[in-house]
C-alpha cells in the first residue's frame, strides 16, 4: 500500500490504521523529520514532492493508492488551486504506470461550498459556478480529473468528508484552542446551524470500505451520523481540552461583508493586503453544512464505529490531549 501526505493528520492515521491490519505500508512524505515519524509508527517513508518527484518507481509494487495529501490553505490566492489538481493528476498518472489497482481519493465537502448554507446534500449535488475559494476549486477540480482517470480505465474511488476530527489533531483543534486562549474565539450568529463531522477512526474505516467494496469513478459522502449544530460540536471539543468557551458572537452577514471585503483587498493589492479571514474561511464554518451519507451506507457498509462521545473521551485523555503540548 502507498499512501501520500503519510506524515500529516490524514495520512498518519490512515498509515497506523493499514499497518495495524497487517499491510505493508509505504508512505511518502517531504522531509527527513517526516520519513522519521512515518518509520517509527510502522510505515516505509519514500521521500519526494508529489508535483516534482518521479513518482513511479517508489509505487513500484503497490497493489493499492490512498491519495490524502493536499494543500489545505484556505487563504485567497491559495496555492492550492494549482497544488491539488496538478499533485492528484502526477499521482494518479505515476499510480497507472505503476500497476496500482485501486485507487482511494481523498476529497472534501468544500467542493460544494460557495458560501450558502449545503443541507443534507447528496453525491448528485453539482459543483457550485463560483466556489468559495481556491481550495474549493482545486479541490474540486482533482475530483474531476480522478474521475476522468477512472473513466479511462483506473479503478478511483473519492470520498468525501467533513471537518476531520479526534485524536492527535493538529489542524482544527490547535486553531481552535489557540482561539480562545488569546481572546479571538467568536460564534458566528450564535453557532446554532448544523454541521456534519468525521471522526478520524470513522475516516479510516470508510477507506478500507470503500477500497473493498466501492465503485470506481464514484464519489461517496461519508460522516459521523446524525448533525449536531456548530456551536455543540466546537464546544465539545473545546471542553475536551479542558477550556471554557466564551458566548461572544457576531452576526453572519457582518462576517460575510468582511471576509469578501477582505479576498477583495488582497487581489487589488496583489496580494499585499488581506483581511482577518478569507470567504473560503466563511464558507466553511459559517453555514449549515450537512451531508446524506446513504449512498456509503448502502454500497460500502459504512456505518460510524466510533461514537462522537467516545470521541471527545478519547480526546480528553491524558495520551492524546493536544493542548497539554503532546504531538
Amino acid at each position: 500500500m502507498f499512501i501520500t501526505g503519510a506524515a500529516g493528520y490524514v495520512g498518519r492515521n490512515l498509515l497506523r490504521h493499514f499497518i495495524a491490519k497487517g499491510h505493508r505500508v509505504t508512505g511518502l512524505v517531504r522531509n527527513e523529520e517526516a520519513a522519521r515519524r512515518v518509520a517509527s509508527w510502522g510505515g516505509e517513508p519514500v521521500l519526494g514532492d508529489m508535483l516534482t518527484a518521479d513518482l513511479v518507481p517508489l509505487m513500484s509494487g503497490a497493489e493499492t493508492l490512498i491519495h490524502a495529501a493536499a494543500s489545505v490553505d484556505h487563504g485567497v490566492g491559495s496555492p492550492a488551486a494549482r497544488v491539488n489538481p496538478e499533485g492528484t493528476r502526477r499521482v494518479l498518472d505515476a499510480a497507472r504506470q505503476a500497476g496500482v489497482t485501486k485507487v482511494v481519493h481523498i476529497s472534501t465537502d468544500s467542493v460544494l461550498q460557495n458560501g450558502r448554507p449545503l443541507s443534507n446534500v447528496d453525491e448528485t449535488t453539482p459543483y457550485p459556478a463560483r466556489p468559495a475559494g481556491a481550495y474549493s476549486a482545486g479541490k474540486a477540480e482533482a475530483e474531476r480529473i480522478a474521475r476522468r482517470a477512472a473513466t479511462a480505465g483506473q479503478h478511483v474511488v473519492i470520498l468525501r468528508p467533513r471537518m476531520v476530527w479526534g485524536r492527535d489533531d493538529t489542524t482544527a483543534l490547535p486553531v481552535l484552542v489557540e482561539a480562545v486562549r488569546s481572546g479571538k474565539f467568536a460564534w458566528i450568529s450564535g453557532g446554532g446551524y448544523r454541521s456534519s463531522t468525521m471522526h478520524i477512526a470513522n475516516l479510516c474505516h470508510a477507506v478500507d470500505l470503500a477500497l473493498r467494496h466501492g465503485r470506481s469513478g464514484e464519489i461517496y459522502h461519508v460522516s459521523d451520523g446524525p448533525a449536531r449544530t456548530f456551536r455543540e460540536t466546537v464546544t465539545g471539543l473545546l471542553e475536551s481540552q479542558g477550556l471554557e468557551v466564551p458566548d461572544k458572537s457576531v452576526p453572519r452577514g457582518v462576517l460575510r461583508t468582511v471576509a469578501r471585503i477582505g479576498d477583495g483587498l488582497h487581489r487589488v493589492s496583489g496580494g499585499r493586503l488581506h483581511g482577518p479571514l478569507s470567504f473560503q474561511d466563511y464558507a466553511t464554518s459559517a453555514v449549515e453544512i450537512t451531508l446524506d451519507t446513504r449512498k456509503a451506507e448502502r454500497e460500502l457498509g459504512y456505518a460510524p464505529i466510533i461514537t462522537w462521545e467516545d470521541g471527545l473521551l478519547e480526546l480528553s485523555s491524558k495520551e492524546v490531549a493536544i493542548s497539554r503540548g503532546e504531538r
